[in-house]
């Protein structure tokens, strides 16, 4: 019965001892190679080190830093620090989540193994890593090297927004339509084509302001082949959609070219290179069809068929033809016929002078 009561409990006292880890101690284990620095990738200088220098540790050696792996759910009721330069007591002010350390990435790794499924891996960065490098907030697309977003620091509020409509805009948080540009001095949009495609490159810019909405060819001296001026009418230029004809001040044209107007409605036809030349061609006040140049009506044209043409003093002698007539202003309107080289006077009771 005694050796029971005694052997009993050292069975006990055994097995917990066999539970129990041996302790730790000593000091965190040595390593050579790489700093902390270099192990999480920055920019710290790398000097070369000395054959007689210390081992070096890192906190990652020590087993209070072990992994941690966790196979349930993890809720956290507060505030989370993830990254190297978390301290304990962190202030959090209203943040749910802080990343905190010199190199702010989040990667999704996509796993997925059968053919049809998606594999792509994202990142979302924090500021590149190289010395020098840019302030920007960006998305990656790691496995095939690009950045399709990226936001730079100090870009203006509202850059980009889209409102509970779907609506887009630019330098707003009120778009009103689908795509909306908000700015102090000439809105513009730019369509650049580049030449990585194997064609000619060519730039437009759209753009509008206080004097014009316009087309500018940026590629050729910013010339600016199409203006509309504020305050233009309805249908000012207007293209049937079935036919192509073009209306000006006519919202269904029924012609290739059909002007209309209330206040007789005219073409001018200027040459730039003779101003003695220029002719402007329209209705009158009385419904005929005229042609005017610069010295007033030369030629009427009346709904019953007349036709008048305004009398000269002197016979035409520069680039005549036969067959050209012409009224002369002498007598009583003689009317003058060039045929054999010499003006002939075919009416009237005047001389072709």
């Amino acid at each position: 019965m005694t050796l029971r009561r005694v052997f009993i409990p050292l069975f006990v006292l055994a097995l917990v001892l066999l539970a129990v880890p041996p302790a730790v101690s000593g000091s965190p284990i040595a390593r050579q190679g790489a700093t902390d620095d270099e192990s999480r990738g920055t920019d710290a200088e790398v000097q070369e080190a000395s054959p007689e220098s210390e081992p070096q540790t890192s906190r990652f050696d020590d087993p209070q830093y072990a992994d941690q792996q966790i196979l349930d759910d993890l809720i956290v009721d507060g505030s989370a620090c993830v990254g190297l330069d978390c301290v304990n007591g962190e202030s959090f002010g209203f943040d749910t989540i802080r990343l905190k350390e010199n190199n702010l990435r989040i990667r999704a790794f996509d796993t997925s193994s059968t053919a049809s499924f998606p594999t792509t891996d994202w990142e979302i960065m924090f500021n590149e890593s190289s010395n020098g490098g840019a302030n920007v907030f960006a998305i990656n697309d790691i496995d095939s090297g690009r950045r399709p977003f990226s936001i730079e620091a100090s870009a203006p509020s509202n850059s980009l927004y889209v409102d509970d409509g779907g609506r887009i805009g630019f330098g707003t948080k009120t778009p009103v339509t689908t795509l909306h540009a908000v700015n102090g001095n000439t809105p513009t949009l730019r369509l650049e084509q580049n030449g990585t495609s194997g064609f000619t490159p060519q730039t437009w810019d759209l753009a509008g302001n206080e004097t014009n909405f316009f087309i500018r060819d940026a590629t050729n001296g910013s010339t600016l082949p199409f203006r509309i001026r504020p305050s233009a009418p309805t249908s000012a230029i207007d293209v049937a959609g079935t036919t192509g004809n073009v209306g000006l001040g006519a919202s269904s044209p029924s012609e290739e070219l059909h002007i209309r107007d209330t206040d007789n409605p005219r073409i001018r036809l200027e040459d730039t290179d003779n101003a003695n030349q220029n002719w402007t061609i329209g209705h009158s006040n009385d419904g005929d069809l005229i042609f005017i140049d610069d010295g007033g009506v030369q030629f009427r044209f009346y709904p019953d068929g007349r036709v008048r043409t305004t009398p000269v003093d002197v016979a035409p002698s520069t680039g005549v033809s036969n067959g050209d007539f012409y009224v002369d202003s002498d007598g009583d309107g003689t009317f003058c016929f060039r045929s054999g080289g010499v003006w002939i006077a075919v009416a009237g009771g005047g001389t072709c002078a």
